[in-house]
């Protein structure tokens, strides 16, 4: 009797000890690069069972209000934060770029399941309200062998703060005067037309739901809503649809400084898709927990050695190699 409640006392003190080892990391941000960090950070206790990585995708003006506040140990985003933003920051602040993607432009039009075509312009015009039918002939004129319908467009953006947003619009304020000096470019703007929806889910979600609709959504959620996509001209004048390998091009020749804040919208590059970005985390660079920060400069290392070769199964693109080997650098000197 003595013997079993002893070793039923030593099995209470182990669980307790590995309960009281456990370290619970907690971030919020981005939704355009959750499905992959859903991905990492499973795979990643999986190899790490002492450590679990809560992960809120509130959308990126979210991930920097709450890094900033000092309430999450990580953010993320994919709009870099501004020189104001840094500055206000309760705690310093290491952008380090992840993955790269492309915001496409997803659409529902009952009876077209063909690719179109759409130009710098015509994108612009139709989130500005000048273009509100599908077969206007700005659309018609560029999908000649298409019949599109006499439908209103119904426009669909994100509700919350958002670094797709923030993509989507640095690319419509580069290719449209007009864009620049109204709307503009940011995480949260004010649309001229159309419903919100809540994340790149609410997004593609509604465009699933209604027809007519037009939205910008991550690649990852067009693909896995089986939402049809279009082509969109880029710099070189070129119609482009957005893959891993003209996503990457986005990024060739680009001059990418030391805090990697960098925009890569509509590059020159003759291969490349025009709506791509890099998306970032964000890590204090002085942890209040020393713990957790030599946690999370583990798993970024570990993201560059093993959760680099994972996304591509999830339609991102890799960090260039060479752009790996300097966030490595940059990972060493994290406190």
């Amino acid at each position: 009797m003595i013997r079993g409640l002893k070793w039923t006392l030593a099995m209470a003190a182990l669980l307790v000890g590995s309960a009281a080892a456990q370290t619970t990391l907690n971030g919020a941000g981005a939704t355009f690069p959750n499905p992959i960090y859903s991905k990492w950070f499973s795979e990643y206790h999986k190899q790490h069972p002492d450590v679990e990585i809560n992960y809120q995708p509130i959308g990126s003006g979210g991930g920097i209000r709450q890094v900033t506040a000092g309430t999450v140990d990580f953010g993320a985003t994919d709009g870099p934060m501004s020189d104001e933003q840094l500055k206000s920051s309760k705690v310093p602040i290491q952008h380090v770029p992840t993955v790269m993607g492309s915001v496409v432009p997803a659409y529902n039009i009952p009876g077209v399941k063909e690719e179109l075509k759409f130009t710098p312009d015509v994108l612009a015009n139709i989130f500005l309200g000048k273009i509100t039918t599908w077969n206007d002939p700005a659309i018609q004129n560029l999908n000649k062998d298409i019949k599109l319908p006499n439908q209103n467009i119904n426009v669909v953006h994100r509700s919350d703060g958002s670094g797709t947003t923030y993509v989507f619009t640095d690319y419509l304020s580069k290719v449209s005067p007009e864009w620049k000096g109204g709307p503009g470019k940011g995480t949260s703007v004010k649309w001229p037309v159309g419903i919100g929806g809540k994340g790149n889910e609410g997004v593609a979600g509604t465009i699933r739901a209604v027809d007519g609709t037009i939205g910008y959504v991550e690649l990852i959620y067009a693909l896995q809503n089986k939402i049809t996509f279009g082509s969109v001209k880029n710099a070189a004048g070129s119609f482009v649809k957005a893959d891993l390998q003209n996503t990457s091009a986005a990024a060739n020749g680009v001059k990418i400084p030391d805090d990697y804040r960098v925009s890569i919208t509509n590059s020159p590059n003759k291969d490349a898709y025009p709506i791509a970005t890099f998306t970032w985390l964000l890590i204090p660079t002085k942890p209040s927990d020393a713990n957790k920060g030599k946690i999370i400069k583990d798993f970024l290392n570990w993201m560059i050695d093993d959760g680099e070769k994972m996304v591509e199964t999830l339609s991102y693109a890799p960090l260039p190699q060479e752009l790996q080997g300097r966030v490595k650098n940059t990972i060493q000197k994290l406190q």
